[in-house]
């Protein structure tokens, strides 16, 4: 299956390129070339995101009357793939692709009011507060407590792998209000000024050596009962629809594509200057297998693109296009340190 752009998608696309072209200068693209999954330079990221802002174009997915863009899905995802063959730096998703679009729906007006401006203007960051030592992928187990008292909350617990809470003004976390019930029932959706007394924020430094992850304290953390999103012990049910709430891009299948090209443009440059170490037959081949991978993902993202709103596959394509997406991108970057050796290391 493939994508047919109509005549306006084609007039959309060719604003986009222009667009990109006229203000991603080299730092930013260098930026975008060099970021490592969501996470890449702050200061190129956020100067990305202003440039954005005052465009008009920061927050794509969001309603229009809450600062979206009024795009559609075919329009949303030719602005996913035409920023990733520039190499646009991504911008940071806790907070526009994930709380930002949750409040619009199932926030209060006040929340509406108080965090979303800020959100889109990139003048508070956000960061999540799901996993813990012990509860990733099992969710459901989190034991970080909140305990009614007057008008807060008094939080304890910890969160681990948070991206980028070091540079975060709040955190949107998930915490247990009850233990009665199933483990899905009695989690609750609070969000968290990370200046709050008792929050603490101590990294993670991954074999990189790169710091973007982090561990994330409570300590008698008070958190007004206005942070709430929704009901009390219904957190799980407003989980789930910050995470499913996007099929466009999700497969990251532009960034892909950008990837495997490269990597082949420097699989030819090393074989004409006889600086290869590896067998280029055998490169050659993973490369050819990864590219049709890659082609069938993209024909699944079609379908899930052009599938009915609300209809069963619009709703469970994004989690085989999520797993196989991260599996190409895992298999590409190994096939990328194939090709570049010890080179690869200041990647």
């Amino acid at each position: 299956m493939q994508i047919n752009l109509t005549a306006e998608d084609e007039t959309f696309r060719s604003d986009v390129r222009q667009f990109l072209d006229d203000h991603l200068d080299a730092d930013l693209r260098r930026a975008g070339e060099l970021a490592s999954g969501i996470c890449g330079d702050h200061e190129q990221t956020m100067r990305w995101h202003k440039i954005l802002h005052d465009k008009g174009w920061v927050a794509p997915n969001w309603p229009v009357d809450f600062g979206g863009t009024g795009w559609n899905d075919m329009q949303r995802y030719i602005w996913i793939n035409e920023c990733a063959r520039a190499n646009a730096p991504r911008l940071y998703p806790m907070g526009l692709g994930m709380i930002g679009l949750t409040l619009t729906v199932c926030g209060t007006k006040e929340q509406q009011e108080k965090y979303l401006p800020r959100l889109l203007s990139g003048e508070d960051i956000w960061c999540q507060g799901y996993s813990e030592p012990g509860s990733g992928s099992d969710l459901a187990s989190l034991r970080t407590s909140a305990i009614r008292d007057g008008d807060d909350f008094i939080v304890n617990g910890q969160k681990i792998w948070t991206t980028q809470a070091h540079f975060a003004d709040w955190i949107f976390c998930l915490v247990r209000t009850s233990t009665e019930g199933k483990p899905q029932e009695g989690i609750s959706f609070l969000l968290i000024d990370m200046k709050t007394p008792g929050v603490e924020v101590k990294p993670i430094y991954t074999i990189d050596g790169e710091h973007h992850l982090n561990e994330v304290y409570f300590s008698d953390v008070r958190v007004p009962v206005s942070n709430l999103v929704g009901e009390e012990n219904k957190g799980w049910t407003y989980a789930k629809f910050l995470l499913m709430n996007e099929r466009v891009g999700i497969a990251g299948t532009g960034r892909l594509r950008s990837g495997l090209g490269n990597l082949m443009a420097i699989h030819n440059h090393l074989n004409e200057t006889a600086a290869s170490s590896y067998d280029g037959d055998d490169v050659a081949r993973k490369h050819a297998e990864l590219s049709v991978r890659l082609d069938a993902l993209e024909a699944l993202e079609a379908r899930a693109l052009t599938a009915e709103e609300g209809s069963g596959e619009s709703m469970i394509l994004p989690l085989p296009l999520k797993l196989l997406g991260t599996h190409l991108q895992q298999d590409v970057a190994d096939l990328g340190v194939e090709i570049l050796g010890y080179s690869a290391m200041p990647r």
